[in-house]
């Protein structure tokens, strides 16, 4: 029991596991300016197996929050400040992740590509926030809308990770 009281105060544990995809990404780059043409695959391909591992990571964190969050009947707490965040968060994660996707597609790096993927996460994460806040305002007792929804980008995150750690394919 205190473990799962652990894992879920390690509030933005999805942040961090976000900025450890942008460290892996930053190293990647730094190399290959460092090297230039003679850029070695093998940096991309080590770069892009973290990358899928940290999509693992995020899609097991988003399913235990979720199993706990429902396990322990829990809903999202509503505060105006909080739901600005996650409105402000939408389109400024739409909007990194897809210039990151399409950096990923120009450079054909699978590892970029798994961060736009974690940045996707992030936005869509932020717009269940929003619609759990709202549908909780709205329709008391739907305690489980935010858990419940969010298991959706598990299947995402769990195809995404995949490719990137086995080297598939850019879309």
């Amino acid at each position: 029991m205190d473990q799962f009281i652990y894992l879920r105060g390690m509030f933005g544990a999805d942040s961090r596991i976000e900025l450890a995809s942008a460290a892996v990404l930053l190293w990647r780059l730094h190399v290959e300016l460092r090297q230039g043409a003679e850029f070695p695959e093998r940096v991309e391909h080590r770069a892009s197996q973290i990358g899928g591992a940290l999509l693992f990571v995020l899609a097991a964190y988003v399913v235990v929050s979720a199993a706990y969050s429902l396990w322990m009947r829990e809903d999202q707490e509503f505060s105006t400040p909080g739901l600005a965040l996650a409105l402000l968060a939408i389109p400024v994660m739409w909007l990194l992740a897809r210039t990151k996707m399409r950096l990923a597609d120009e450079l054909g790096s699978r590892a970029l590509r798994a961060d736009a993927v974690e940045s996707v996460t992030c936005g869509y994460l932020s717009g269940i926030v929003v619609i759990g806040l709202l549908v909780q305002f709205l329709v008391p007792g739907w305690w489980w809308i935010d858990s419940a929804t969010s298991l959706a980008i598990v299947v995402l995150l769990v195809k995404e990770g995949r490719e990137a750690s086995e080297g598939g394919e850019s879309v």
